[in-house]
């Protein structure tokens, strides 16, 4: 899901600021355009930190912001002239010294063939390709770290990962770019337990669990029938046809007039697709394209439901390690945007951050962020989402426990309502146990509980977390679902999880705007999901180097 939120919102963090030596910790509030993100209750000490802090790779990032020195021994961000083109030498952080309590740090005037807006995972992949191009780049994110939508907090020992994210190992653009073995992918089983008149009812990949699977062909199994699964066999056989971004551009429908078409019956739909769809595009309706449908099943059958060993964060960490140092500047907010002439009468693209720095882009401008904030900063009309209707973003809340001992089940599966509606049911959608999968996400001897809810409810965090716990202990037991045992750690709102796709959709929009500098890329562009973003930021950068050099 894509995480976005009020570029202009201001939430407190710990920054960390990568010498190639040593790290510095500090803390305070910053300005940017990273999701928006309220988080409540972090933990009793208030321990909390971003992933990055515990395992980036090499110096590759400036940190441009006011820094509190909290060591005793001089430091300064060290910054590698970038690789490519000729320019002059990046943005340098001053230094932080002990004999001073706030140092200013700021970005001296620069100048780069192609400035990239945003650190998500489009704009990052669009680094990456720049850089195999040998592209003289910049890339700024006014966020405190890179990711975007796939970021992760440590709290107490525990992987909170901001909004509840699955990584399909079945991606094609991710297979092309990542490597899977460094991010130490762990398997869900590959199925779900749906939870039913007072119980769970198992759901399971005839091809990778064949028992589990003919138990759920039984008359008396109350999650659909045999036809139904069945036809799930078929549909999963059909997905495999053709090309699967070619797939994007057929013939489409809703979701919930596909199901129809395929004779799915009513009770399979509100049991497992209505949740299960729900969990993936947060639209309970069932009314985004089809065309997703298809792209998610062939995921599935292609490949597996992991979790990184060190959080979903972990993708935009390994992306990072691709750039040369110095070449993404991270708490850097672009607020202001103007074409000039330069010395020799070309047109250069001036950009303005928040602390009055200037940054000239020879060639181009990739603006990659969430769709408002693009539309802000090429100053075109620009479509916001994939679909028709503007303002159609959907959001989601995740609430994390800590649970003392182990958790209610070890089977690492990922549990569903099957109450839904197209409106009503429970409140909990979906719930897992990440710690099940890796181990990696909680201390040793206590486990995770991610709970997650399609929209944003408007509760207090002290009646939401109530409720949740309540239908919870319907879902494990009374005994199991304690206030001793089970400890929440944090609750994240996400308004902007993804932009709206509902039909009719255009999901391989243009990454070219019209004066031939600026282009763009996003889930505004491209699918909402983690392979839209990283082939949305590809294409971008092919055009510019095409286009430009």
């Amino acid at each position: 899901p894509r995480i976005e939120g009020d570029p202009l919102a201001r939430r407190p963090s710990r920054r960390r600021l990568y010498d190639g030596v040593a790290d510095l910790f500090l803390s305070r509030s910053f300005p940017g355009s990273a999701p928006r993100i309220e988080g409540h209750r972090s933990s009793p000490n208030g321990a909390m930190s971003a992933v990055s802090a515990r395992g980036a790779h090499g110096a590759h990032v400036t940190r441009s912001t006011h820094v509190a020195s909290t060591s005793r021994v001089s430091r300064s961000a060290a910054v590698v002239p970038p690789r490519g083109r000729g320019g002059p030498a990046r943005l340098v952080a001053t230094t932080v010294s002990a004999s001073s309590d706030t140092t200013a740090t700021k970005a001296t005037a620069t100048t780069h063939d192609v400035v990239i807006i945003g650190g998500g995972l489009s704009g990052l992949c669009a680094a990456v390709s720049l850089q195999s191009a040998g592209v003289d780049f910049l890339l700024l994110e006014s966020s405190d770290g890179v990711g975007g939508r796939l970021r992760t907090d440590v709290v107490d020992g525990f992987l909170l990962d901001r909004g509840f994210a699955i990584f399909l190992t079945g991606y094609p653009e991710a297979k092309r770019v990542l490597d899977y073995d460094e991010l130490q992918l762990k398997n869900f089983y590959a199925g779900a337990d749906v939870f039913l008149d007072g119980s769970f009812h198992r759901l399971a990949d005839p091809l990778r669990h064949p028992l589990d699977a003919v138990k759920s062909l039984s008359p008396s199994h109350p999650i659909g029938s045999v036809l139904d699964k069945v036809l799930v066999g078929l549909v999963r056989l059909q997905s495999l046809w053709g090309d699967c971004y070619e797939q994007l551009e057929a013939p489409e429908t809703s979701i919930a007039l596909r199901l129809k078409e395929l004779n799915f019956s009513d009770q399979m739909v509100d049991s497992f697709f209505r949740p299960f769809m729900s969990g993936i595009f947060f639209d309970p309706k069932l009314g985004t394209s089809s065309r997703l449908f298809t792209f998610v099943m062939r995921m599935l059958a292609t490949g597996q439901n992991c979790l990184p060993v060190d959080g979903i964060g972990a993708v935009g960490e390994q992306l990072l390690k691709k750039l040369p140092s110095g070449s993404v500047v991270l708490n850097c907010e672009v607020v202001g945007r103007d074409d000039v002439v330069g010395d020799d009468g070309s047109t250069m693209t001036k950009l303005t951050t928040n602390d009055g720095a200037e940054i000239f882009a020879r060639k181009a401008i990739i603006v990659a962020t969430a769709g408002p904030d693009a539309r802000r900063l090429t100053g075109e009309q620009l479509d916001t989402s994939p679909s028709a209707p503007e303002n159609s973003a959907v959001g989601t809340t995740c609430l994390y426990f800590a649970i003392h001992g182990s958790a209610p089940y070890e089977t690492p599966i990922l549990y569903l309502d099957g109450s839904k509606k197209p409106a009503g049911g429970r409140l909990v959608n979906n719930c897992c146990f990440p710690s099940t999968v890796s181990r990696s996400y909680a201390p040793e001897g206590k486990a995770l509980a991610s709970v997650s809810i399609v929209g944003v409810p408007a509760l207090s965090d002290e009646a939401l977390e109530l409720k949740v716990r309540t239908e919870l202990q319907d879902w494990f037991g009374k005994r199991e679902v304690t206030e001793k045992k089970w400890t929440h750690l944090k609750t994240y709102r996400v308004p902007f999880a993804q932009p709206g796709q509902q039909v009719p959709t255009d999901l391989n929009r243009s990454c070219r705007l019209k004066d031939r500098r600026t282009f763009v890329c996003g889930d505004h562009r491209s699918p909402a999901t983690f392979d839209g973003a990283m082939r949305s930021g590809r294409l971008a950068a092919e055009a510019v180097v095409e286009d430009l050099f």
